[in-house]
C-alpha cells in the first residue's frame, strides 16, 4: 500500500469518527431540546369585525328586493298613483322600475368591478385579464421596493438586533445549553469511549501506524535539522536500543491508547471549565458573531427575495390572500352599490326634491359622526 492510500485510509477513518462524534452531540441536542421553550408563534391579528353585523345581513337581501321589484314592475308600478305636496303634483307611476333598475345597476357595477380585480386570471381574447393578475409583476416589484426600503432593510435589522441585545441573550442561553449537555455523565462516557476507540483503531493498523511513525520522524528530523548534536544523540539512542527509529516510534505509538485513557481525566477538567472559558471571552464571541451576522445581512438582497417570492404566487392564491383579509369590506362595497344606486333612482324620478333630501341626510350623517368622534376623544 503506497503512502497516498494510507493517508486516504486515515482521512476516511477520521471522517467516520467525526460523523460518530456529531451523532453523539446531535443525540444530546435532541434530548435537551425537549426542555427548551418553544418559539413564540406569530398569530394573525383579528379581523376588524363590524359592530353592526346585522347591517350586512340586511344589505345582503337588498339586491333580492330590487330584483323582485323589477319583476313586479311589469305587473304593477304605482299605476295612476299620484299626490300633491306643497302645491306640486307628484306622480308615482314608474317609480318601482326606476328604483329597482338603478339599484341593480349600482350593485352589478360594483360586483363586476370587484370581480374584475381578480378575473379572468389568464388573458382572454375579448374579456382581457383581471387587474391584479395582469399587474402581478408590477405589484410584486412595488411591494418588494416598499418592504426592502421601508420595512426590512439591512440597517433596520441591525438596529433591531442591537436594541434587543439578542446576540448576548442567545450567547447566554447557548452557554447554559452547552453546560447542560457536557454535565451529562452518559455524554462524557460515550465521548471518552469514542476518543479511545479512535486512537486504538488508528494505532492498531500496522500500515497506518507506520505512516504515523514516519510522519513523527519527519517532524523530529525537521525540528533538529540545524542541531548536529541532537541528531547524533538520536542516532546513538537508536543504535544502543538495537532498533531502527521507525520501529522505536511505532512501538511508542502502541502505548498511546493506554496513555490516552489515563489522560482522559483532563478531558473532564476541560469540559468542566468550558462554560467559564466561554463566559470569560463572551465579549470577543459576541463581537465575532455580530460581525459575521452583519456581513450576512449586508449580503442579503431583501428586494429580490420578496419580489421572487411574490412572483411565485399564482393568481388564485393572490385572490384568496386578498379576500381573506378584506372579504367583508368587499361585500359591503357591493351591497352599498345597490343602496346608492337606489338613491340615484330617486334623483332620476324627482331630481330637485331628492337631491335636497339626500343632501340633508349626508350633512346630518357627517355632523353626527364628527360629534361622536369628539365625544369619544374628549
Amino acid at each position: 500500500m503506497n503512502e497516498l492510500q494510507e493517508k486516504n485510509i486515515i482521512t476516511e477513518n477520521s471522517k467516520r469518527y467525526a460523523s460518530q462524534l456529531w451523532g453523539l452531540i446531535s443525540t444530546q441536542i435532541e434530548k435537551q431540546a425537549k426542555d427548551l421553550e418553544p418559539s413564540s408563534a406569530h398569530t394573525a391579528p383579528p379581523k376588524t369585525a363590524s359592530k353592526h353585523k346585522w347591517l350586512i345581513n340586511l344589505l345582503f337581501v337588498f339586491p333580492l328586493f330590487l330584483l323582485i321589484g323589477f319583476v313586479g314592475s311589469f305587473f304593477w308600478d304605482f299605476d295612476g298613483l299620484s299626490t300633491t305636496l306643497f302645491g306640486l303634483s307628484i306622480s308615482f307611476e314608474g317609480l318601482l322600475r326606476i328604483l329597482s333598475i338603478s339599484g341593480m345597476i349600482g350593485f352589478l357595477t360594483n360586483w363586476l368591478a370587484i370581480k374584475m380585480l381578480f378575473r379572468p386570471t389568464h388573458r382572454r381574447p375579448i374579456l382581457g385579464q383581471g387587474l391584479i393578475p395582469a399587474q402581478k409583476e408590477r405589484i410584486a416589484y412595488r411591494l418588494a421596493v416598499a418592504v426592502s426600503e421601508d420595512l426590512i432593510n439591512p440597517e433596520i435589522i441591525k438596529k433591531k438586533i442591537h436594541e434587543s441585545q439578542a446576540i448576548a441573550k442567545y450567547r447566554e442561553k447557548a452557554t447554559d445549553y452547552i453546560k447542560t449537555i457536557i454535565d451529562d455523565p452518559e455524554f462524557r462516557m460515550e465521548l471518552k469511549t469514542l476518543v479511545v476507540s479512535y486512537v486504538d483503531e488508528m494505532v492498531a493498523d500496522p500500515e497506518i501506524r507506520g505512516t504515523l511513525a514516519k510522519t513523527v520522524i519527519e517532524q523530529i528530523e525537521g525540528a533538529i535539522e540545524q542541531n548536529s548534536f541532537e541528531r547524533v544523540a538520536l542516532k546513538a539512542y537508536s543504535f544502543l536500543k538495537g532498533q531502527e527509529m521507525q520501529d522505536l516510534v511505532e512501538e511508542a505509538l502502541t502505548k498511546v491508547p493506554g496513555g490516552v485513557e489515563k489522560g482522559l481525566e483532563k478531558l473532564d477538567n476541560f469540559l468542566d471549565d468550558l462554560p467559564n472559558r466561554i463566559d470569560k471571552h463572551s465579549g470577543t464571541i459576541e463581537d465575532i458573531v455580530t460581525s459575521l451576522l452583519y456581513k450576512l445581512i449586508n449580503q442579503l438582497d431583501v428586494h429580490n427575495l420578496v419580489e421572487d417570492n411574490l412572483r411565485q404566487y399564482d393568481e388564485k392564491r393572490l385572490e384568496i390572500m386578498i379576500k381573506n383579509a378584506s372579504n367583508d369590506q368587499l361585500r359591503y362595497i357591493q351591497y352599498l352599490g345597490a343602496v346608492l344606486g337606489t338613491l340615484g333612482g330617486f334623483v332620476i324620478w324627482q331630481p330637485i326634491a331628492s337631491i335636497s333630501v339626500i343632501g340633508v341626510i349626508i350633512l346630518f350623517t357627517i355632523g353626527l359622526d364628527a360629534l361622536l368622534m369628539k365625544m369619544k376623544t374628549s
